[in-house]
C-alpha cells in the first residue's frame, strides 16, 4: 500500500478513512492542536505524524466529521461542536470503525484519552452496551438490534453508511416496522 504515513497503523486507518470519504493528509502542524498532531479542516484530517501521540485518535476525530450533516461538514473548520450528543455519537462511531478494522479497543480507547474514561467506554462497548447508538440510528448510520432484525440487516457496530447524509438522503429509521 502506497502511503504518506510511516506508521503502519496510521497508514491503515488513513486508508480506511480516505476510502469512506474522509480525506487524511500529512501536514506540518506547528501550532497547538486540540488532539496532538491532528487538525480537522474542511472535511478532512490534517496529520502531523511526528506530533501525533495515538493513531487511534484519527478514528475519533473522523467520527466528528462523519456525524456532521454534509452542509455542516462543508463549512466546519477547527471548531468541533461542544454538543455532547455529537461527542457521544463520535465515540460510538469510532467503536464501529475500530470493530470494522478489527483493531484492539486500546488503539482508540487508550490510557491518554476520554478524560480517564477509556477503559469504561471499552468495557461498555465490549459488553454490548452502546452509548450513542440511538443517535447514530437517528442520523441514519446504523441500526439497533431489533430494527436490524426487522429489516434483515446487520446491527451496530455494523454501519449502513459511514457518513451522515443530508436528511432527505438518510435511511429511514423512523418508519413503523411490522
Amino acid at each position: 500500500m502506497d502511503t504518506a504515513f510511516a506508521d503502519p497503523q496510521t497508514a491503515r486507518i488513513a486508508a480506511f478513512l480516505c476510502g469512506i470519504g474522509i480525506p487524511v493528509e500529512p501536514a506540518d502542524l506547528p501550532g497547538r492542536c486540540f488532539v496532538p498532531g491532528i487538525r480537522i479542516e474542511c472535511r478532512r484530517l490534517l496529520v502531523d505524524e511526528s506530533r501525533m501521540t495515538y493513531p487511534g485518535d484519527l478514528l475519533h476525530e473522523a467520527g466528528h466529521i462523519a456525524v456532521m450533516t454534509p452542509a455542516v461538514r462543508a463549512r466546519r473548520s477547527l471548531d468541533i461542536s461542544q454538543n455532547m450528543g455529537d461527542e457521544i455519537a463520535a465515540i460510538a462511531w469510532s467503536w464501529a470503525a475500530l470493530t470494522h478494522l478489527r483493531l484492539d479497543p486500546e488503539v482508540v480507547f487508550h490510557a491518554g484519552g476520554y478524560r480517564g474514561a477509556s477503559t469504561w467506554f471499552a468495557e461498555l462497548f465490549g459488553a454490548g452496551t452502546a452509548p450513542g447508538l440511538p443517535l447514530l440510528q437517528w442520523m441514519g448510520l446504523t441500526y439497533d438490534g431489533a430494527t436490524a432484525e426487522a429489516r434483515g440487516a446487520l446491527p451496530f457496530p455494523h454501519m449502513q453508511r459511514w457518513l451522515r447524509a443530508a436528511p432527505e438522503e438518510a435511511i429511514d429509521n423512523t418508519a413503523d416496522i411490522g
